[in-house]
């Protein structure tokens, strides 16, 4: 796992100084060791930097750039099937000096070009630079685990692992293109392609790109898509025998992710997915594994008696540390150096104790993302198949009803319910379900915050609707289903644009590298063919995932409510967090700005704090947002 970073540079006024400025801003993602390669050609100049985590041949053999024949790469992540491509490879001719999957990923390219992309198993970002034919080839994983920022304008293409690296190049414009900004007070992230910044943009997953220096041409083209495996007839198979072969291939994926010369641990949170990991592991490991579970007991968030239950049943060597809201709260100020680019996940603070915590013991640390997009796990799957017909068969003028009622009605007035899990948040998106309850809206209002109709009174310039993967219309007829849209959906949305993106900057914020076992893409290519009954069954998220977990940890010890890992926003910012809240969002500092409508937030700010809590996300994007424009805007 490292950071990468470089440039091609038609006006020549790059350098090798500017390049290891670059690098240097990465230096979290790579303290074991760095390099740069810096070439001057007739009319443009390309830069290659590279951070260095040892993970896979610690020697200087596998030290990075590295060149092969006329082909030099910078790479970010593990091949972790590289062994049996070098084998394949060595067939046909080639020889090795090192052990490492960088060189394996070169020769793979001389062999097969692009096409080598189809032979790779794992998570990778990488550019090759081809100095015989001037031209980059860069790549990103099927999944999107490891992230792939570039920058196009005036001749000047930039390439980075995070946009930090791109304020260290003094022709980088930053320049705030508020359609994305749209975009994250939405979302809470920015999908890709879309950046914060104009003429920003995200290497979309399982894409390859192509710059051609003699035209100074960018070509994009996608090598792989969930969607092919969710456009196919389901498979005509009992359950017994679905679930004996899901069990062979998830076992297979979790044991390439064990492939390290440094140690690795697991991340055991008590929940189905890192209990599916930790047991089919620990089965075929004689070493005890090493998991780590984190507890903050006094905010509510605690699974760890329930990890150290497994974790005793599994044998495994595990390590439990308790954290206080302090360390949480202590977190909050570091954020938007990490996250670069404006991001709203609050469990990215308890994602980073956990980092924390297992970088004192291990360098890679597996952890189970995935499972719920590809297993069919989160509660708006739940919402979708237990309430979707019933509130599509509500006449539409008494759905218009309740939601009038709704509006006058604070979520903190409703008895009982107002003091379960984030249920103020759910109150607010269920009233925009009551206005439109189809899969599509349904998707749309439970993947938003603010409607486009609320961003025209809160921004001050009109914006665009950037069009995403959340109105992608693959799916075809024949093999739409309302659970396999959500989860084709989340796969290109929330999965990538969310998860991986807070996973991968806790993770590298603390030098770890966090490896994604679910997200293996065989594994999604049988899920997807799977009935949807065998995911969804009476009403049991995960259905088959859990019943192969009952076959190796008694059920007893398994059946809980899901706890998610979510921290308690609506109290941080009405008490801890309040002065924080009116320093950023105070009325001089939005005024001065002209980004946000001092008015909008104004009222905002006001009927939160006389207590609706359901506003407290709102509140919570904005904040965040504000905290990453002081740094970076």
């Amino acid at each position: 796992m490292c950071g990468i970073s470089g440039f091609i540079d038609f006006t020549n006024n790059s350098s090798k100084e500017i390049l290891k400025r670059m690098s240097d801003t990465l230096a979290h993602r790579g303290p074991d060791g760095f390099g740069e390669e810096f070439f001057e050609k007739d009319n443009f100049q390309i830069g290659l930097g590279h951070r260095r985590l040892s993970i896979i041949d610690l020697s200087e053999a596998g030290k990075q750039p590295m060149q092969y024949k006329n082909l030099h790469i910078v790479f970010n992540g593990e091949i972790y099937n590289y062994q049996e491509i070098k084998n394949e490879l060595q067939a046909l001719g080639h020889s090795f000096i090192s052990h490492s999957d960088t060189e394996v990923i070169l020769h793979a390219y001389e062999q097969w070009h692009e096409n080598c992309l189809q032979k790779f198993t794992g998570m990778f970002a990488f550019v090759i630079y081809d100095e015989e034919k001037n031209n980059l080839f860069c790549a990103r994983d099927r999944a999107g685990i490891k992230p792939f920022f570039y920058y196009f304008k005036n001749n000047l293409f930039l390439f980075a692992s995070e946009l930090k690296a791109f304020h260290q190049h003094p022709e980088f414009e930053k320049e705030i293109d508020t359609n994305a900004l749209a975009l994250f007070m939405q979302h809470g992230n920015i999908p890709a392609p879309h950046c914060i910044f104009k003429n920003c943009f995200k290497l979309k997953p399982a894409h390859f790109m192509r710059f051609q220096t003699a035209n100074c041409k960018l070509q994009i083209q996608q090598y792989w898509n969930v969607y092919d495996a969710y456009n196919k007839p389901k498979l005509t198979i009992s359950f017994d025998e679905a679930k004996t072969e899901t069990e062979k291939i998830l076992a297979k994926a979790f044991e390439y992710r064990m492939v390290s010369d440094v140690p690795v641990g697991v991340f055991l949170s008590g929940g189905y997915d890192s209990a599916c990991l930790t047991a089919l592991l620990q089965k075929n490991n004689t070493e005890k594994l090493k998991t780590f579970t984190i507890a903050m007991p006094d905010i509510g968030l605690n699974e760890a008696p329930y990890a150290k239950d497994i974790a005793n049943y599994l044998g495994t060597e595990h390590t439990e540390i308790d954290c206080t809201q302090k360390d949480a709260l202590d977190l909050i100020h570091n954020l938007p150096f990490y996250y670069d680019e404006p991001f709203a996940d609050s469990s990215a603070i308890p994602t980073t104790l956990v980092s924390k915590i297992a970088r004192k013991q291990v360098t890679v640390a597996l952890s189970a993302d995935g499972g719920d997009e590809v297993f069919a796990g989160y509660n708006r799957y739940d919402y979708l198949m237990k309430h979707g017909n019933f509130l599509n068969k509500i006449p539409a003028p008494f759905r218009k009803s309740m939601l009038g009622m709704m509006n006058v009605i604070s979520a903190d007035k409703i008895p009982y319910f107002k003091n379960t899990y984030n249920f103020h948040n759910r109150y607010e998106k269920l009233k925009r379900l009551l206005n439109n309850p189809s899969p599509k809206n349904m998707m749309l209002n439970l993947s938003k915050q603010f409607e486009s109709e609320q961003l025209n009174d809160f921004l001050k310039t009109s914006f665009e609707e950037l069009e995403t993967a959340y109105l992608s219309e693959e799916l075809k007829k024949e093999f739409y289903s309302p659970l396999a849209y959500m989860q084709a959906t989340d796969y290109q949305t929330y999965l990538p644009d969310d998860i991986l993106q807070k996973v991968d900057r806790a993770s590298m914020s603390q030098s770890l590298e966090a490896r994604e076992p679910f997200l293996d893409h065989h594994i999604i290519e049988w899920a997807a063919q799977l009935p949807d009954d065998f995911k969804y069954h009476k009403g049991i998220k995960k259905y088959i995932l859990k019943e192969i977990v009952h076959a190796h940890i008694p059920k007893k010890l398994m059946d809980r409510p899901k706890m998610g890992f979510a921290i308690p926003i609506e109290q941080w910012l009405m008490n801890d967090l309040k002065d924080l809240v009116l320093h950023y969002l105070s009325d001089e500092k939005i005024a001065s700005q002209n980004i946000f409508n001092p008015n909008a937030v104004s009222k905002l700010k006001s009927d939160f704090f006389s207590g609706k809590k359901e506003l407290a996300a709102k509140i919570w994007y904005l904040l965040m947002f504000e905290m990453w424009y002081e740094k970076w805007g």
